[in-house]
């Protein structure tokens, strides 16, 4: 099976060939099946969604990090790091790595904030301009070739139960956060 298939199959529960994993019980079925349960089908579907976008600028070869930067800069203008960061949730390594392959690339510039000299002001150059202009228009076709599976009368309700999640996650993370003491990164029951 190709890992497009095997990734499918297992995020419908069904074990990979080969794996000879032990059957549970059927008389007690497990607490938790990965199929079914959301965050593994999310995850899924964001990893099959990321493969097939990178197709579409993998060929400028920069990777997903790259990628967030870059759009965030083509659609914003100006931003530092940490508002990348924020806006992308990407940790500030992923973020300080991409904005360091950008610049080597000449795809942007960095200027030194003069009011706080840890912090740089951070804008595409004219070549990350052109790339960013070249890729947007295959992104947002990207988008509608992916879209277009959700009937049109359930796209309303499909954006608005992605917002309600993605509200829903950042709010878990801060009061997970909040409920942990520094350097204890178990969850809370």
């Amino acid at each position: 099976m190709s890992s497009r298939t095997d990734a499918i199959a297992e995020a419908e529960g069904e074990p990979k060939p080969g794996r000879g994993a032990d059957q549970p019980d059927p008389k007690s079925p497990p607490p938790l099946q990965l199929g079914g349960f959301l965050p593994h089908r999310l995850n899924v579907l964001s990893s099959l969604v990321s493969q097939a976008l990178t197709r579409v600028y993998s060929a400028h070869g920069i990777g997903i990090p790259e990628w967030r930067v870059l759009v965030s800069l083509g659609q914003f203008g100006v931003m530092t790091g940490k508002a990348i960061g924020a806006r992308t949730h990407m940790h500030k390594t992923k973020v300080s790595r991409a904005v360091a392959e950008l610049e080597r690339r000449k795809f942007l510039t960095r200027r030194v904030n003069r009011a706080d000299l840890r912090e740089a002001f951070l804008s595409l150059t004219p070549a990350g301009r052109a790339v960013y202009d070249e890729l947007a228009p295959r992104a947002l076709e990207f988008t509608q070739r992916l879209s277009e599976v959700v009937a049109p009368a359930d796209r309303a309700a499909f954006d608005r139960a992605m917002t309600a999640l993605t509200e829903r996650s950042a709010k878990l993370v801060e009061e997970m956060e909040l409920s942990q003491g520094p350097g204890d990164d178990r969850m809370e029951p």
